[in-house]
């Protein structure tokens, strides 16, 4: 069993992974797919992207 680190280090905190497979996997042809599904997972795409957008922006506008 691994024990979980207490201290965390700057390179946890920037671990993308998980948000890159959540824009760039495949589809599964095992699981059932319906519109609502789709279109929450759509919605949840544009609330990232308007996100990381709006922290671009922020972080544009201190640094200039």
């Amino acid at each position: 069993m691994d024990e979980p680190k207490e201290n965390n280090e700057v390179k946890d905190y920037f671990q993308f992974g998980e948000l890159f497979g959540y824009f760039f996997r495949k589809k599964d042809p095992a699981r059932k797919s319906n519109f609502n599904l789709k279109v929450m997972h759509g919605i949840n795409k544009i609330s990232i992207i308007i996100f990381l957008a709006g922290v671009l922006y922020l972080l544009f506008k201190y640094l200039f």
